[in-house]
């Protein structure tokens, strides 16, 4: 049985989108994984098929009704994770993507408007993620970043597993510089050493590449690898 993911959305349309194209494509037509795109809005009870009111309060904007969403949700017949796209979550890394991969399946809420009803949320025990410091027009977007970070980990996805092991984010660093052929490129050469045929040397000047690169541009992550380390 592949990994199960169900989409919650008021726009099932927009999925698999661009998970239906290369490795994620591939892995969906052979079984690896399975996706359910679901239309909230068929879950609304009234002719007129709404999913949203006023804000209670007042203010700007519509708020996603909860009994609405609470309905779909229940329609969800498994007991994997509920993640609720949103900008004020937890922030989404590569360690939440192995944990959920492990997990065999997610369900992934993705809202509109000025948001959800919080009583949805607590009610249906929703995991709010959030993929970045900044706001999108709905959960979609970030629902599909989400599960193109999953789906990728899942054994059989990816062609070589070193490929997955030796990227950004897996081993606490970004990712050392990539080089291919030709050997010279506008007057920039490929370092002498990754031709060299020593890898201890290509491994050493990887690793130091990766350290410094994290260094600089994200010392955040670059500290934790630094106090991890000095655990180790």
């Amino acid at each position: 049985m592949g990994f199960k993911a169900s989409v919650l959305t008021l726009y099932p349309e927009m999925f698999p989108g661009f998970l239906g194209y290369s490795m994620a494509g591939r892995a969906l037509e052979n079984g690896i994984w399975s996706l359910e795109a679901i239309q909230i809005r068929d879950f609304a009870n009234d002719r007129h098929h709404s999913v949203d009111d006023t804000p209670a309060g007042g203010g700007a904007g519509m708020v996603m009704k909860p009994d609405v969403l609470a309905r779909a949700i229940d329609s969800v017949d498994n007991q994997y994770p509920r993640l609720l796209m949103s900008p004020r979550g937890r922030p989404f890394n590569q360690k939440m993507a192995h944990d959920l991969k492990d997990r065999g399946g997610v369900t992934l809420v993705c809202g509109r408007f000025e948001g959800i009803d919080e009583r949805v949320i607590e009610a249906r025990n929703l995991i709010e993620v959030s993929i970045g410091d900044y706001i999108l027009s709905g959960g979609e977007g970030a629902a599909l970043v989400v599960l193109d970070s999953i789906v990728r980990l899942l054994p059989g996805v990816m062609g070589n597993s070193q490929s997955g092991e030796q990227e950004s984010f897996e081993a606490g660093l970004l990712e050392y510089p990539q080089y291919t052929r030709p050997q010279i490129f506008e007057g920039r050469a490929i370092p002498d050493v990754l031709t060299s045929g020593n890898h201890q040397a290509i491994e050493k000047w990887r690793k130091d590449r990766s350290e410094e690169i994290t260094r600089s541009r994200r010392p955040d992550l670059y500290a934790i690898y630094e106090k991890n380390n000095r655990k180790a």
